[in-house]
Order: structure tokens, then sequence, then C-alpha cells
């Protein structure tokens, strides 16, 4: 994958803007929905939860001012995505030095793995309390959604959008119902948004609630979403592409917001005004919703809504491990392998931990992921203002003084406040601990996490200032002259055959790159019943025809070159033509493309892919 790759290249520029005003805004609006899904997904509900258990009303202000913190955040990442053209990840690899973007690489991996361990754990959740499913088979009903994810990407981008669309309404329509089934005091509800803090729990509270609003995966995704439109380049056009996807990331996360105070606010109406001060488990919380509201439809509705709510994020963080990998690796996987991979992460720390310690300590594993989540978040947000202020990249459209100042205010505040839930959280598990070297082990963490946070702040600086440090994107220009380019020619030319329709074109190409001094060797593989199973050379009637096949197509271009040889290999198609043009000595092999894509390439291998990396020549592929 090259320096100059698209972000999201499946999908990159295939949202066409549509003409008429009401169209053209329409046709931006969705990839802020796919990034709001990230702030009401399970981790965010056991916050909201024991903030409305324990305070009531009195921290609605903080869900306010984390949804104000979060939409500036994810504007800059609209900036930075529709000006620069790059995502966050891909502007990242080109400012740090190699070993720190491996380590951020790193860093991010394991922030989607905790935000999917959040999701997997709340559907699990989900599907136990709705219908007395085994929390472990509920885990392991959650890796069937990978396939899910595999037909929405098929559909393409829009009705991917459409789809997370329909279930953040349906997740707004079972609050609604709670709501109404709840009453809350809206009086009350409004003196909830003056800013207070009654005591150093709700500090901590206050804390857990910001620190599990903004997510860091959705800074890296949202930057490469708004590349799937397409917009013209002028300053009007991208000015206009700006002012679009404000409004969208604004709706989208005022709707985020409702459902994180719908939950607050139950959990005041029912809980706290009840006595329950202390529910801060969504088995809880499911438990006394009925028992206090006196109907089994509003327990009903909260697991529901918890099922879509970890069925919707689940989309959203594959999406940003590719984008993560691609970014900072300039690395393609095959997309089902990406969302295995991405899920096995977060599966088999949930499956051992229910095995081993039991169901109870889920709600332990769920705030382990929040803490995880915010051990992150900074070294996504410090680049990120870093380089939508850059003048020299971002020109007209870089960010103005006081966007910039409330912008590192707000990087600060979430800084601080993660770094002292992180310092809390890793200080518990030290006092709980009788291991020495795992306590050395964590306060070395949080030593090199420390050091790795200033590198990431000052490096940017330190190469602004000296314009020529700057890292170069592409190797240094090696001059050459025209002579040593035109008398290059391929020597031996290795044509793998496969006896269909592209083997005219894969012949025609052949004829075209090769010289009358060229020797062209003609190769296929037998895979016949015999060969497979002696794995040797096999003398069968399949051999004998192929052979024959062979010499008809050496009859045909013997005349134009120097030497034409044709070569039989056997079972394995990879191994034989790698073997072919090794002994051969071969500067050139030519291939067909074998026509299948997709599920059907994921089954049957991907051989040119495979074949490119088992050969040292360059590969031509005919199409």
């Amino acid at each position: 994958m090259s320096s100059q790759s698209k972000s999201l290249e499946d999908v990159h520029e295939s949202v066409q803007i549509k003409k008429g005003k009401f169209r053209k805004i329409l046709s931006f609006f969705g990839p802020a929905y796919l990034i709001s899904v990230g702030y009401m997904d399970p981790g965010n509900w056991a916050t909201d939860l024991a903030g409305g258990s324990q305070f009531g009303y009195t921290l609605i202000w903080v869900l306010l001012m984390s949804n104000i913190m979060a939409l500036l955040l994810q504007s800059l990442c609209t900036r930075l995505g529709i000006v620069r053209r790059k995502d966050l990840a891909q502007c990242n690899r080109e400012t740090y030095p190699k070993g720190m973007n491996f380590v951020l690489y790193i860093l991010a991996e394991i922030a989607i793995a905790a935000c999917d361990l959040a999701e997997i754990l709340g559907m699990a959740i989900g599907l136990n309390l709705l219908f007395g499913i085994d929390l472990i088979y509920g885990v392991l009903i959650s890796f069937l959604d990978t396939f899910l994810l595999l037909y929405l990407q098929k559909l393409g981008m829009r009705k991917m959008e459409l789809f997370i669309v329909g279930l953040i309404t349906m997740i707004g329509l079972c609050f609604l119902t709670e709501m109404f089934l709840a009453k809350p005091d809206f009086g009350e509800v409004a003196k909830g948004f003056i800013p207070s803090i009654p005591n150093s729990a709700a500090l901590y509270i206050s804390i857990g609630i910001i620190g599990a609003t903004v997510m860091p995966h959705n800074l890296y995704l949202h930057s490469a979403l708004v590349q799937t439109r397409q917009i013209k380049r002028d300053d009007f056009s991208i000015k206009k592409a700006l002012k679009y996807n404000f409004w969208d990331s604004a709706i989208a996360l005022n709707l985020a917001f409702f459902v994180n105070a719908a939950i607050l606010i139950l959990a005041s109406s029912v809980f706290h005004k009840n006595g329950y001060h202390d529910v801060a488990e969504l088995s809880d919380a499911y438990r006394l919703l009925g028992t206090t509201l006196g109907t089994d439809l509003a327990p009903k509705l909260f697991a529901v809504a918890l099922i879509l709510a970890g069925q919707s994020s689940t989309v959203t963080g594959t999406l940003a491990g590719q984008i993560v990998m691609e970014g900072y690796l300039h690395l393609r996987i095959n997309p089902v392998l990406r969302r295995i991979l991405t899920r096995l992460l977060a599966v088999v720390p949930a499956v051992v931990v229910i095995l081993i310690f039991g169901e109870k300590e889920v709600g332990s594993l769920l705030i382990f992921s929040q803490v995880i989540l915010s051990m992150q978040l900074a070294f996504a947000v410090i680049p990120l203002i870093h380089f939508v202020s850059d003048k020299a990249k971002m020109g007209n459209f870089a960010i103005n003084t006081t966007t910039k100042f409330f912008a590192w205010t707000i990087a600060f505040i979430i800084s601080f406040l993660n770094a002292q839930l992180v310092y809390e959280e890793v200080n518990k598990w030290m006092a709980n601990s009788e291991s020495y070297t795992l306590n050395i082990f964590l306060v070395a963490l949080e030593i090199g996490l420390l050091v790795l946070l200033l590198l990431t702040f000052f490096i940017p600086i330190m190469l602004k200032k000296n314009e020529e440090n700057q890292k170069e994107i592409h190797e240094p220009f090696e001059k050459f002259t025209l002579e040593e380019i035109s008398n290059q020619h391929f020597k031996k030319i290795v044509v793998a055959l496969d006896f269909s329709k592209t083997d005219r074109k894969v012949i025609n190409y052949a004829t075209q790159l090769a010289t009358t001094e060229s020797a062209i060797i003609l190769v296929h593989i037998v895979e016949s019943a015999s060969a497979k199973y002696t794995g040797e050379r096999s003398n069968d009637e399949e051999s004998l025809s192929d052979l024959k096949r062979l010499e008809q197509y050496a009859e045909i271009i013997r005349p134009l070159f120097n030497e034409t040889k044709i070569e039989l290999g056997y079972n394995n198609r990879i191994n034989s033509i790698a073997e072919i043009c090794k002994r051969n000595q071969a500067d050139l092999l030519i291939v067909g493309s074998h026509g299948h894509r997709g599920f059907m390439d994921f089954i049957f291998g991907e051989t040119i892919n495979k074949l490119r990396h088992r050969v040292n020549i360059p590969v031509f592929i005919a199409k």
C-alpha cells in the first residue's frame, strides 16, 4: 500500500453529492451517526446509572459539557479529513518517528479492543436479561455479528449509515417510552443543568462520565468517514462541506446526549427518588425498573436498547480498526479476517473472566474497558489539535486562536481527568495486588505513558520550528538517466495460464512486455486428483491434455521470441509457480486475475496476493 493510499479506500468518495439545497445537505448527513453510537455504547451506561441513582439530576450538566467537548473535537476531525484528505492515523504516520508510531498504533488497537469488549458485554448482558441466555453464550453469540458487518459493507456506505440511523432511532424510542413511564420532574431536571459538584464521589463519577463519553477511536474514524463524500476542492466547496458536516455532528451528538441524559434521568426518577442510591450494574437497573415502575415493559425496553446499543457500536469499532491499521502501518488485510481478529481480542478476555471469576466480575470488566479507553484518549486528541492548527498544511482552514484556546483547554481537561481516573484505578489494582513485580510494572507503565504523552505534544512543535527536519513522506529522490531505464528489458518471463478466457489477455500482455530477445516460459499447474494425491509429476489424462494445450499456445508465439518453453507444475499453484520462477531465473511473472471476489475470494484463497509475496520479482496481473 503506497503512502498516497486513500482512507477507507473501498468507499473513498463513494457518496455523490446530490443537486438541490435540501438533497445536498442530506448527502452530507451520515458519518456523524456512525460516530454517535460510540457516545451511547454500553460502556457509558454504568456511569450514567451511577450518577443518576446517587445524585439525582445534579450531574446532567456534566453530560452536556462532555457533549459540547465531543462536538468540538469531532468537528476538528471533519476539518482534518475534508481539508487535508487524510485521516488522523495517516497524519500521525507522517509526523512522528517510526518507533513512536508503532506504539501509538498498539495503543489505538488496544483502545478499539477495549471498546469492543464493552459492546460485547453490553450485548451479552442484554441477551441475558431479556431471554435468560447465559453470559458466556451471549458473548459467543456476539461473535456472529462479524458476518452482519460484512453484509453491510457489501451494500455500501449509505446503506450502512441508514442501518445505524435505524438502530439509533429504536434506542431513542425505547428511552422515550421509558421517560413516559417514569414521569420525571422536569423542573428538577432543569436545575440539573446548573453546574455543581456535591462531593468527591460526584467528582469521581463526573470524571467517569467525561472519560466514557469521548472515544479515541471515534477521532480516527470521523476523519476518515467524511472522505466518503465527493466534494470539489475549491475553497467555497470545502467551506460548505465543513458547515454541513458540523450540522451532521451537532444533530447526531445531540441524539447521543438525549440517550445518555435519558439513562441518567431514568436512574434519578426511578432509583434515586425511591432510595436506591447504589445502582451501577446494568442487571440491577433491569431488575429494579420492573419493581419500582410496576410494569414489565420498562425493563424489557431497557434490555432491548442495551442490545441495540451494543450491536450498533460494533460496526464502528471494526471500521476504526481498519483505519488505524492502514494509516499507521500501510497494511490492508482481508476485511473478514480483520473483523474476526478485532472481535477475538475482545471475546477472549470476556470468556476467560466469566469462566474463571464468574458472572459477578462482568461489571468490573466493563469499568476496566473504560479505563483502557481513558488511557488512549489524550494520544488521539493532542495530535489532532496540532494538525488542524498547522497553517502550512491547512491553509485558510487552520483553526483560529479562539478555537485553538478552547480545543487545548478541552484537551487539558480530558487529559487531566482521564489521567486521574487511570491513576485511581491503577492504585486500586496495586493495593489489591500482592505481586511486587506487577506493582513495578504498573508504575513503569504510568511513567512510560507520561513520557509518551509529552513526546506526542512536543514533537510537532519541534518539527514546526525547523521545517527542514520534517519527515519525508517519500523516499529521498535518486537521480537517474534515461539510458539506465530504457535499456533494461525483461529477459525471462514466466507466463502462468489457467486455460480460461483470461489466457488471451495474459499472452497479449506478455508479447507487449517482452522483446525479440526475451525467453518466454508458458506455465500451467496441474491440479488433477492424481497430482494432488502424489504431489508430484503425473502422466494422467489431465496432465497430458494440459501439456498439449500449452504446446498449442507455444506454437502461436514462437516466431516472435528468441526462445519459448512450456512447463507443467503440479498440485500447489503458489509453490509450483514460485519454484518455476526461481529455477528459470525469471525476472517477470505474468498471471491472470482469477475472477472471484469478496467472500468467495476469502474461501478459495487470494492466490495472486499470496503469490506476489512468495516471488522476489515483479508480478503483472492481467485483468
